[in-house]
């Protein structure tokens, strides 16, 4: 744990360390280049992948996606790939406008690494992925094993403290990031590998033999996961946020992907006109035009949409991300 703790501080005094770009009108800076740079992750089935026809896919690149959306009524995107590793250097440094495969909200990210978290995208949990042929049933299964995890992230920290807290040991093998884990774990260097439950149940599928490995139903944390940009811009940080929020605010008002243009016209709900745009003018508050919010509900969907699009066909369950009318813990801010 003091290794992991020490990795962590290093991490922190690096970003106090850097020199803070100053970027304080983001949004005429990406207005006037045309596109938004996004920082994402790679590799990982259900939330960043490219599919048969080099196209990306993925619950990330759909937030990439939400943001272009809102701003030019397009999808104007260059995909930045970084590690847990570069991700905050990166968008302190300002070669990111926002990193939209976001990280578990914590305190000393958003106090003391010169970062502004942007609501929560999803609710993730930590768990542990493992062969089937081991018998492992439960976590205290695990006690002595070698365990795979990704370097400098909270899953790191995490590990620790939930072996030292539960009297359990194991050996951690270190990577620079999930790719490299799942590959050790595939080859036998390790027991288990662990990483957020969304992540590891698609991570399974891509396994030589998917079927011989299964995800252990505990979790070990609650990792409240968001969008994260730079200290210091407030309008750039509303309108990612909102952006993000239009998205919970279409599903619980019922509009979505297919029926947004329909809603449009005859929709007599009053906050369904104003997050469409036909009332309130509520686009000019954030310096875009009016129907920002509906360009992404008609270019990206509602949160339903992405979920069901990237999520379901894996057969992961919304659980703590559905809406708090459906017994979830998400949901939208109002629109008035």
């Amino acid at each position: 744990m003091i290794q992991v703790r020490r990795l962590l501080s290093g991490t922190i005094l690096a970003l106090l360390l850097l020199p803070i770009v100053s970027h304080a009108d983001t949004l005429a800076d990406v207005l006037s280049r045309g596109i938004l740079r996004c920082g994402i992750t790679e590799n990982s089935p259900g939330f960043s992948t490219i599919n048969a026809i080099g196209e990306r896919e993925g619950f990330i690149i759909d937030q990439c996606k939400t943001i272009s959306a809102a701003l030019f009524g397009r999808i104007s995107v260059e995909y930045v790939g970084l590690t847990p590793q570069t991700a905050f250097v990166s968008l302190q440094a300002g070669r990111i406008d926002v990193f939209a495969a976001g990280a578990t909200w914590t305190f000393r990210r958003d106090v003391a690494m010169g970062l502004n978290f942007t609501g929560v995208s999803y609710y993730a949990g930590q768990g542990f992925l493992v062969r089937k042929s081991a018998h492992v049933k439960r976590v205290a299964d695990l006690d002595g094993a070698t365990i795979c995890v990704t370097q400098g992230s909270t899953n790191e920290q995490n590990l620790a403290d939930y072996f030292v807290a539960h009297g359990l040991k194991f050996t951690p093998v270190t990577f620079a990031d999930m790719e490299q884990a799942l590959e050790a774990y595939e080859m036998g260097r390790c027991d288990a590998v662990t990483n957020e439950r969304i992540s590891l149940a698609g991570r399974r599928r891509s396994l030589r033999s998917p079927d011989e490995h299964l995800v252990l139903s505990e979790s070990i944390s609650k990792e409240p996961v968001g969008a994260a940009v730079r200290h210091g811009d407030d309008r750039w940080r509303d309108i990612v946020a909102w952006s993000f929020n239009v998205r919970l605010a279409a599903e619980e008002l019922g509009v979505n992907q297919a029926n947004v243009d329909e809603m449009r016209a005859g929709s007599k709900n009053a906050e369904v006109r104003r997050l469409l745009g036909v009332t309130g003018g509520f686009g000019k508050d954030l310096g875009l035009s009016d129907d920002w919010a509906y360009n992404i509900i008609k270019l990206v969907g509602n949160y339903a949409d992405v979920w069901e699009r990237n999520f379901t066909p894996m057969g992961v369950d919304r659980g703590l991300n559905n809406l708090w009318s459906n017994g979830g813990l998400l949901s939208a801010l109002p629109f008035r």
